[in-house]
């Protein structure tokens, strides 16, 4: 799944008028859609959201984008994101980790498999013993 061409699913800081929106997905992305992941909770961190997926039961919903990316710009748009998360693969130090979950589509209700950043396990386990949720799954854009 690893080498997967999957869009991602961006939550926070990459949204549309997020601060990192226009730096990594500008004339990256052939399209942006509204998007939500269930099963997972949002939670503020120093600047920037984690998504906690939910350890049992159904959890709740986080709001976000399903970015396409363009054919010939994707390996540089995985290589920039997992960057920018500070992501590497197997790494215990990871605070994210991408990995390919089911997203909803706003326009159609269509499931759509992509690539989600979300909270590393230690960083999740943290957060749920003392994290803050962001009531209704959505991060503010500032």
């Amino acid at each position: 799944m690893e080498t997967a061409r999957l869009p991602f699913f961006v939550y926070g800081t990459l949204r549309p008028g997020g601060p990192h929106h226009d730096r990594f997905l500008r004339g990256r992305s052939r399209a942006e859609e509204p998007a939500r992941l269930h099963g997972a909770v949002l939670y503020a961190g120093p600047g920037y959201p984690y998504a906690v997926e939910a350890s049992r039961g159904p959890g709740a919903v986080v709001a976000g984008e399903l970015v396409t990316a363009r054919p010939e710009a994707y390996d540089d748009l995985l290589s920039a994101l997992d960057l920018l998360e500070e992501y590497v693969p197997g790494d215990p130090r990871n605070l994210y980790d991408r990995v390919a979950r089911t997203v909803v589509r706003d326009t159609d209700g269509a499931p759509v498999r992509a690539w989600v950043y979300v909270a590393a396990p230690a960083v999740a386990a943290r957060l749920r013993a003392r994290g803050t949720p962001i009531e209704g799954g959505t991060w503010p854009v500032r």
